[in-house]
């Protein structure tokens, strides 16, 4: 048993008192109960996050958001018919970085920075010369049940192949191209020839963390997930005969967005007081399950029940495949793809505008022209709140 004023006590009491506060309680198996109130309640949870990140992000507003908010668009200045999307390719310690980042605290629930490789894109619209939105790629998660029954494989062939997919952490349109659907045309440019192109240069010679040896990675597919249940955005995602994002079903409800960066930092120091590997086995070459295993590994410590880690939000999973003949290819190995039939990000931009964005301005379903680019620094406050079709997903 713990001391009462020991460290471990002093973190086993500041664990459970966030989860109280979150409005957490627990059944009689340790498993944690989601209080009722659907969506409104999964911001609600994310908000102690919203709030660390906010406040890691002061400085960063201080001295990038002025410079920045010239590149947002006014609603009234944008006419449907000109828009024209392409990816500008992030680089860091850049402006297009700060634009990047300020963009993402626009999203109503905080952004992961990414784990492993990682490919940062700002969607431009040239026909504005205006920023539409964001897409952040990086390695996928190691455990994903609908994504490795979809494709096939057992944990023999995930381990050998997942090299072939990464997974959109951040996507979406910033206002006013999010009330056109501007989040739609977003998601369908992850499966393009330009980003196909841009894994080829960064990672396609790439060499192994551990086996030291050249991996010779093909991007095959990119997944994603929604960030708050069943998503109208990524559903029947289809331009022409082709299906742009594919759902596969469910997580499990299980993982660590609700323990907060604070919290996981107090549990690091646990574990680096107890001479743990976890404590500082850091994050390149370990991938985003490196997190959840030092966190498992400090509530073991403390003697917690490791059921706090299913939180039961269910987030609907999809998957863009790039190459035609994608999953026989993850599957054995032995495939060559087959990338015959991806289109250029101009000219799924076309596609989508005639598709979505145009139509979407003529219903006059959402007053797009009223949005001004002097919202953004409440929109980032909380302060705005969108429409719910506006919404859009992150990691």
């Amino acid at each position: 048993m713990a001391q009462p004023f020991s460290a471990e006590a002093t973190l086993k009491r500041a664990l459970r008192d966030h989860l109280r506060t979150l409005g957490f309680t627990k059944d009689e198996a340790g498993d944690l109960v989601l209080p009722d109130g659907g969506k409104d309640v999964i911001r609600n949870l994310h908000r102690s996050q919203w709030r660390e990140k906010m406040a890691a992000a002061q400085s960063l507003l201080t001295r990038a958001l002025p410079k920045a908010l010239p590149h947002f668009a006014n609603g009234a200045e944008i006419d449907p018919a000109k828009v024209k999307f392409r990816l500008i390719l992030v680089k860091s310690g850049t402006a297009e970085a700060d634009l990047f980042r300020i963009a993402t605290l626009t999203w109503s629930v905080p952004v992961s920075p990414g784990f492993g490789r990682r490919m940062r894109y700002l969607v431009w619209d040239d026909g504005h010369d205006r920023l539409a939105g964001v897409i952040a790629l990086g390695d996928p998660v190691y455990n994903l049940s609908v994504r490795d029954n979809e494709i096939g494989w057992d944990v023999h062939d995930r381990a050998k192949r997942l090299v072939g997919i990464l997974d959109a952490y951040v996507l979406g349109a910033v206002p006013p191209y999010s009330f056109l659907l501007g989040g739609k045309a977003v998601a369908c440019l992850i499966r393009s020839k330009d980003v196909l192109r841009d894994f080829n240069r960064a990672y396609g010679k790439s060499v192994g963390v551990i086996s030291k040896s050249a991996k010779h990675a093909k991007l095959l597919a990119v997944t994603t997930t929604s960030s708050m249940g069943r998503s109208s955005v990524y559903n029947r995602l289809r331009l022409g005969d082709v299906t742009y994002l594919k759902p596969l079903g469910f997580t499990k409800g299980f993982g660590h967005f609700h323990i907060t960066d604070s919290l996981f930092e107090k549990m690091r120091a646990f574990l680096r007081e107890r001479d743990h590997d976890y404590a500082d086995k850091h994050v390149f070459g370990e991938g985003p399950n490196w997190r959840l295993r030092a966190i498992r590994a400090a509530l073991i410590g403390l003697n917690v029940n490791e059921n706090i880690l299913k939180h039961g939000i269910q987030r609907e999973v999809f998957i863009s495949t790039l190459a035609e003949n994608a999953y026989e290819v993850l599957k054995d190995g032995k495939a060559k793809p087959d990338f015959s039939d991806l289109l250029s990000v101009s000219q799924i931009s076309d596609l989508a505008r005639e598709r979505w964005i145009m139509p979407r301005a003529e219903r006059g379903e959402i007053d797009y022209q009223s949005w001004t680019r002097d919202q953004i620094p409440n929109l980032i406050k909380r302060k705005v709140e969108l429409p719910t079709a506006a919404k859009r997903r992150t990691g």
